[in-house]
């Protein structure tokens, strides 16, 4: 990987693992059940991308889900709920993330909201010494950005914020929707089908 000078990695099913079992089953105690299906059924229209590009914070969210449901759960058993979807990133992926940090620019690209991300960056970042700015450059993120992957428009604006070359790029996700958007741009990109890959491959 002589020519490449940055990475941009993703964050959920790259270097967070997800849960969905969990998230549904924490949905279903709460009497969410309408939210447990769209868990289940992998949708991300309507409430989860509104919250994902921004339109909608936290509070909204939680007023949404009682809304669709029916159930009178309190916002903090909502998001509890939600952010049972991730899980803690490993030590040694913080640590070779660090390492990498001496070669290569690094910067974190995740369509997200701001319940999970508040929960990623003190939870699967904060722990072992570490913190996000250990890991990286910058963050992106969806929800503040309000773009989403496999938009052009959410790399070309990393791109040019960053002041990085595609070219020079390599972008790990494990979407092959958000990578052939990526390549299409001029990235050389790295699909992660299993969630340790990117370890082995850089």
């Amino acid at each position: 990987m002589q020519e490449i000078k940055n990475i941009i990695f993703d964050l959920g099913g790259v270097l967070v693992g997800l849960d969905g079992q969990r998230c549904i089953e924490a949905f279903e105690t709460i009497g969410a059940h309408e939210i447990s299906a769209y868990v289940r059924d992998h949708r991300t229209e309507d409430l989860f991308m509104d919250a994902e590009i921004g339109k909608i914070n936290q509070q909204e969210f939680c007023r949404e889900v009682r809304h669709i449901t029916n159930c009178k759960a309190k916002d903090e058993d909502i998001v509890e709920a939600w952010c049972l979807l991730l899980g803690r990133t490993p030590s040694f992926k913080l640590q070779k993330i660090v390492d990498l940090r001496q070669e290569y620019r690094l910067f974190l690209l995740s369509n997200t909201n701001d319940m999970h991300w508040n929960f990623c960056e003190q939870q699967s970042f904060s722990h072992h010494g570490y913190s996000v700015k250990d890991c990286f450059e910058k963050v992106y993120l969806s929800y503040q950005m309000h773009l989403a992957k496999p938009s052009k428009e959410i790399f070309e604006a990393v791109l040019k914020d960053s002041h990085i070359e595609a070219e020079e790029t390599l972008f790990i996700d494990d979407s092959s929707q958000n990578c052939k958007a990526a390549e299409s741009l001029g990235l050389h990109t790295l699909l992660n089908t299993g969630l340790d890959d990117w370890v082995e491959a850089i």
